[in-house]
């Protein structure tokens, strides 16, 4: 059960436009947000960073967005973005059998180079301490421009704070997502017992 319940009604409804834009994207209505509508000035900073990064003024393909969150949160050990990555990823239209193999990205004939030098970049700066080297920008300029690899630095780092955000209050998942980490991920060893309710 989540640490911090959502905000009061009337706090929600101050904050129903960006909730109402960020469950359009997402579809459904994010209880970490819910949570974060308690100071109205973050929910708004951060929804502006995560449209920076994440909305369609981005450059990097959204279901690649999502595989780098998703790599990320699982280094960091976030079963709820876990479950909310995964089901984004399928949400815009990853092929599951790619999504079955994400943990396989660095040998799976799945992913193509550029994607193998993204997800490794996310699964050692997700990790703690933060394992990433030169040789990981090396291998990303091969395939992205320097905006590109900002962008994905980008969706890497927004999903740290959502990562210590979400494990450190134990956001409850949301129906959707849960249900989705539940089928999908849980045979791979995924465990949502801290965002159960």
């Amino acid at each position: 059960m989540t640490r911090i319940p959502a905000a009061s009604p009337e706090q929600l409804d101050q904050s129903k436009d960006l909730l109402a834009l960020a469950a359009a994207a997402m579809g459904f209505e994010a209880n970490s947000l819910k949570v974060m509508a308690r100071n109205p000035s973050m929910l708004q900073g951060f929804m502006a960073l995560s449209g920076a990064i994440l909305g369609p003024g981005a450059s990097l393909d959204p279901v690649l967005r999502q595989m780098i969150a998703h790599i990320t949160s699982a280094a960091a050990g976030c079963a709820y973005c876990q479950a909310h990555t995964a089901h984004g990823a399928e949400h815009r239209g990853m092929d599951q059998a790619k999504l079955d193999a994400l943990w396989d990205f660095e040998t799976s004939s799945l992913f193509t180079e550029a994607e193998r030098a993204a997800l490794d970049l996310a699964l050692a700066a997700g990790s703690v301490p933060n394992q990433s080297t030169d040789a990981h920008f090396e291998a990303l300029r091969a395939h992205y421009s320097e905006d590109e690899i900002t962008e994905i630095v980008g969706v890497i780092a927004l999903f740290g704070f959502l990562n210590r955000w979400n494990d450190t209050l134990a956001t409850t998942l949301e129906d959707n997502p849960l249900a989705f980490a539940t089928s999908q991920l849980a045979p791979k060893g995924w465990n949502g017992d801290r965002h159960n309710g």
